[in-house]
């Protein structure tokens, strides 16, 4: 099964890096979204990730031409779609625009193309339309994709069998991490793992008046550097599994309840503090533009990224 070109669907922050990553990996692209401004911003965006990528050596510039090159917009989904092998959906996560967007791809993209789904928690299988189905599936990954090599694979109950390993044979292609599930987990892995680190974070600055910086010290100096090198359930290992018992049985910490209000957040985004895009969140940033907090913060990805896998063996 080739999957040489590739639609993009949606131009925003997944989808323009989407778009990056499969141009990237020598696919052909074919970018779209109804925002003209979106897509239209999506070319800049594109060409800042190049520039970083290549600052930080990870790709020549001749790579980065390359990509540039493959990499084309439509002014339709019609004209997106129409000789795609494989459509990467990263359009936002609401259910009815979803089917919606699934059902204009229906109308016009080859029976042969592949539905690939960047949703992060939404069941869409039954948002697809039934001749879609033997060829859809879920190919999630994580901000920045271009940097960031997880991508969670998983397919809907009527998934022919053959689009799976071709998905993940093209994303191992990329030097990517594909992780193939045999059915649906909502929230995949490390979703979940996140949804629950940001509900104990909340829940601590809440409840017990930590604050933000106090939590980012405790992830930075006490977890990060031994999730790095083993992994939790490995650092289970080392930490011996009778002691983790142990705390678990003494039932000192009970997890949050998530109720589905989150009023640490809601104070902060009705202050106007929504991250970094508009300046400050838990954090003030100083009245630096949030390109250049992006770019500062892939260039450290980047090189946390070579040093472990220098330090790992795993260096592509």
């Amino acid at each position: 099964m080739e999957l040489e070109r590739i639609a993009v669907i949606g131009a925003g922050t997944m989808g323009h890096a989407l778009a990056l990553v499969h141009a990237l990996g020598g696919c052909r692209v074919c970018l779209y979204d109804s925002n003209a401004d979106v897509l239209k911003a999506a070319t800049g965006m594109i060409r800042a990730a190049c520039a970083t990528l290549r600052e930080a050596q990870t790709i020549t510039a001749a790579q980065e031409q390359a990509a540039h090159d493959r990499i084309t917009t439509a002014g339709s989904l019609a004209e997106a779609v129409r000789d795609a092998d494989l459509i990467v959906e990263a359009v936002v996560e609401k259910a009815e625009i979803k089917r919606i967007v699934y059902a204009e791809i229906d109308a016009h993209a080859p029976s042969r193309a592949i539905l690939a789904s960047n949703t992060s928690y939404l069941d869409i299988f039954p948002l697809i339309p039934q001749a879609r189905q033997p060829r859809a599936a879920v190919a999630h990954w994580y901000t920045p994709p271009y940097i960031v090599d997880l991508v969670d694979l998983a397919p809907g109950p009527r998934t022919n069998p053959e689009v799976m390993p071709a998905l993940k044979e093209l994303y191992e292609g990329f030097g990517k991490a594909p992780l193939v599930f045999t059915h649906l987990v909502p929230g995949y892995i490390a979703n979940r793992l996140q949804a629950a680190l940001n509900l104990e974070c909340l829940r601590m600055i809440g409840e017990f008046g930590v604050s933000a910086e106090d939590i980012d010290f405790s992830i930075r100096h006490g977890l990060v550097e031994r999730l790095a090198v083993l992994g939790h359930m490995r650092k289970m290992d080392y930490t011996g599994l009778e002691m983790v018992r142990n705390g678990i049985a003494g039932r000192t910490y009970q997890p949050p309840v998530n109720t589905g209000e989150t009023p640490v957040l809601d104070r902060l985004i009705e202050a106007g503090r929504s991250g970094v895009r508009s300046g400050a969140g838990f954090y003030d940033y100083g009245g630096t533009a949030a390109e250049d907090l992006f770019h500062e913060r892939d260039l450290r990805l980047l090189q946390l990224k070579t040093q472990l896998q220098k330090s790992t063996g795993e260096e592509q």
